[in-house]
C-alpha cells in the first residue's frame, strides 16, 4: 500500500474519527446526494458512511497513488497480472459485448468464448425443450451439478438468484462436499432416468468432484442397468478431454474453459451450463450484459463516481484505519439467500493473502472476513451485535423497489425494515431521546443506541438477469481494487494446497489395512489412531 498515500488518509481519519454521523448530517443537508452514485441499474447510497469530503479525497488519492488505472487496464487487454501463475485474468472476456479482440498471447480469445456460449445455448435448447432424452427415452426433469469452490458456489447462488426466471419442470441440484451425504441426499431427490449430472472441472481430477462423479455414475448404472446410459446422463465441463472420454461422456458434450478464468470468477463461463438450461439461454445473455454494463462502468468511470472503486475504499478505510476485521453482506431478498457465501470466496480466496507482490509480508490488514443472511431474517439473529457490541462491522444492505411475488403488503414491510436498519446504525438513539420517552433511568444505558455504524445501501429497480449480473461484476471489481491497493496478487489461491497435499497422504494411513507409521505430530497421530480404532 502506498505509504505516503496512506499516511495522508490516516491523519485525515484522525481529524475526523470523532464526528458522529449525525453531525455529519445536520451540517450539511446535500450529503445524501453528494455521495450517491448510479451505474448499470445500481444506486449506490454511501452517505451513511463516517466520511467527509476531505477523506474521500484522501482516499481517492490513494487509488491513483497505486497505479489502479493501469492495473485496471492492464487486466481488460489480457495482460499476464496473475504473476505467479503466469496467466490472464479475464473473466471480463466471457461476458464481453462489443466486436473488439481481446488477446491473450497475441490471439484473440472472443471467437472462442462465442464458441462455448453458442455450444452451450444450443444444449441447454434440447434439454430445455424435451428433445434430450435419457438413456430410456424420457425427458430430463432434474440437473445435477457436481463441482466446488467456484464450479458449485457460482451457480448455486445463480440459480437461487434467477429462480424466478427458471423453467420450473426442470429442477436443479448441487452437490460439492464430499461427504458422502451430500451426494447421497441429493440422489434421493431425483429419478435416475430423467436426470443430467453436469460434472465441473477443468482438470477432471479434483478429489472432492471426481469422488463424487464416480459414486454418481455408479449409482446411475446400477439403476439403468447398462453402462452406456453414462452418456445420457453425463455431460462434462473440462478441457481434459481423454479424462472425460474414459469416464464415459461423449466429447461431443465436453464444454470447455480456458486458464485464464479463475474458479470463482468462472460464473459466465461453461460453469454456468446448469444456471443456462434453468434459465434459457434469453436470461442468460441478459445476466452477461448486465456483467459488461459494470464492467465498462468500471474501465471508464471517474473514480469519485465509481462504484467498485468507492466500495473498495471503503472498506479499505474501515480495514485499515478503523481495524474493522469483517463486514456484513445484507441482501434483502430471499433469492440472493446464497450471495454472502458467494462473495465469501470471491473476496476471502483472492484476498486473503500476507505477502505482497514483492514477496515480502504486508504490515498491514487485507482480506476481510465475509458474512451475512438475509434479511429480515439477521435482524432477529445477529443484528444485536451490529447495533449494540463492540466491534465495527460495516454493511452493505442491498434491495430491491419491486418484488417478485407481489403477495399483499409483505415488500412494504421488508422495504421498511431495509431502510430503517441503515438509519438506526447510522444515527442511534441518545440517552435523551430515551429519558424523553419516559424509559426508566436503569433502563437508559440499555436501550441507548451508540449510532455511527457504516452502512453502504444498494439499490435496483428489480432482481433481473441483468441487474444481476452487474451486481457480481461489482464485488468482483471491488474485490480486485482492494487487492491493488494492498498490492497483493488476487488471483491465486496458494493458501488451499498445502491441505490438500496432506490429505492424500493422511488418506493412505486412513485406508490402510495395518496399522501405518505414523509421523505427523502428536496430536494427529493420535486422532488418526482414534478413528482407526472406531472403523474397525
Amino acid at each position: 500500500m502506498n505509504k505516503a498515500a496512506w499516511n495522508s488518509v490516516e491523519a485525515e481519519i484522525a481529524e475526523t474519527q470523532a464526528i458522529h454521523l449525525r453531525e455529519l448530517f445536520a451540517k450539511d443537508p446535500d450529503r445524501a446526494s453528494r455521495f450517491t452514485i448510479e451505474a448499470a441499474g445500481w444506486t449506490l447510497d454511501y452517505s451513511k458512511n463516517r466520511i467527509t469530503p476531505a477523506l474521500m479525497k484522501k482516499l481517492l488519492a490513494l487509488a491513483e497513488a497505486s497505479d489502479l488505472k493501469r492495473w485496471i487496464d492492464a487486466m481488460f487487454s489480457g495482460e499476464a497480472i496473475n504473476e505467479t501463475e503466469n496467466r490472464a485474468v479475464l473473466h471480463t472476456a466471457l461476458r464481453n459485448q462489443s466486436d473488439s479482440p481481446i488477446l491473450v498471447k497475441g490471439k484473440d480469445v472472443m471467437p472462442d468464448v462465442r464458441a462455448v456460449l453458442d455450444k452451450m445455448a444450443q444444449f441447454s435448447e434440447l434439454v430445455r425443450k424435451g428433445k434430450w432424452l435419457g438413456h430410456t427415452g424420457k425427458r430430463i426433469k432434474y440437473v445435477v451439478n457436481i463441482g466446488i469452490g467456484g464450479s458449485d458456489l457460482g451457480p448455486a447462488m445463480a440459480y437461487q438468484s434467477m429462480k424466478p426466471y427458471s423453467k420450473r419442470s426442470i429442477a436443479c441440484h448441487f452437490v460439492s462436499n464430499v461427504d458422502a451425504s451430500h451426494l447421497a441426499e441429493t440422489l434421493r431427490e431425483v429419478k435416475a432416468e430423467q436426470t443430467l449430472f453436469i460434472v465441473a472441472s477443468k482438470t477432471f481430477t479434483t478429489q472432492e468432484t471426481m469422488t463424487n462423479a464416480e459414486s454418481a455414475r455408479a449409482w446411475l448404472i446400477e439403476k439403468l442397468g447398462d453402462s452406456k446410459a453414462v452418456a445420457k446422463h453425463f455431460v462434462a465441463v473440462s478441457t481434459n478431454a481423454e479424462k472425460v472420454a474414459a469416464f464415459g461422456i461423449d466429447t461431443t458434450n465436453m464444454f470447455g474453459f480456458w486458464d485464464w478464468v479463475g474458479g470463482r470468477y468462472s460464473l459466465p463461463s461453461a460453469v454456468g451450463l446448469p444456471l443456462m438450461i434453468a434459465i434459457g439461454p434469453a436470461n442468460y445473455k441478459k445476466m452477461l450484459k448486465g456483467y459488461y454494463k459494470m464492467d465498462r462502468h468500471f474501465a471508464t468511470a471517474p473514480f469519485s463516481r465509481n462504484l467498485p472503486v468507492v466500495m473498495a475504499l471503503l472498506g479499505i478505510l474501515y480495514a485499515n484505519g478503523y481495524g474493522a476485521e469483517s463486514y456484513a453482506v445484507l441482501p434483502y431478498d430471499q433469492y440472493l439467500a446464497r450471495l454472502a457465501a458467494y462473495l465469501q470466496q470471491l473476496d476471502m480466496e483472492s484476498n486473503g493473502k500476507s505477502i505482497d507482490r514483492h514477496g515480502n509480508r504486508v504490515p498491514y490488514s487485507t482480506g476481510p472476513i465475509v458474512w451475512g443472511e438475509p434479511g429480515t431474517n439477521g435482524q432477529h439473529a445477529f443484528y444485536q451485535l451490529i447495533h449494540q457490541g463492540t466491534r465495527m462491522i460495516p454493511c452493505d444492505f442491498i434491495g430491491f423497489c419491486t418484488s417478485h411475488n407481489a403477495i399483499s403488503d409483505h415488500h412494504d414491510k421488508l422495504m421498511a425494515n431495509f431502510f430503517a436498519q441503515t438509519e438506526a446504525l447510522a444515527f442511534g438513539k441518545t440517552a435523551e431521546q430515551c429519558r424523553a420517552e419516559s424509559v426508566p433511568e436503569k433502563l437508559v444505558p440499555h436501550k441507548t443506541f451508540e449510532g455511527n455504524h457504516p452502512t453502504n445501501t444498494l439499490l435496483a429497480d428489480a432482481l433481473t438477469p441483468d441487474t444481476f449480473g452487474a451486481l457480481v461484476a461489482l464485488y468482483e471489481h471491488k474485490v480486485f481494487t482492494q487487492g491493488i491497493i494492498w498490492n497483493i496478487f488476487s488471483f491465486d489461491q496458494w493458501g488451499v494446497e498445502l491441505g490438500k497435499v496432506l490429505a492424500s497422504k493422511v488418506l493412505t494411513e486412513l485406508s490402510a489395512k495395518e496399522q501405518p507409521a505414523l509421523k505427523h505430530d502428536a496430536s494427529t497421530n493420535a486422532l488418526i489412531r482414534r478413528y482407526r480404532a472406531a472403523k474397525q
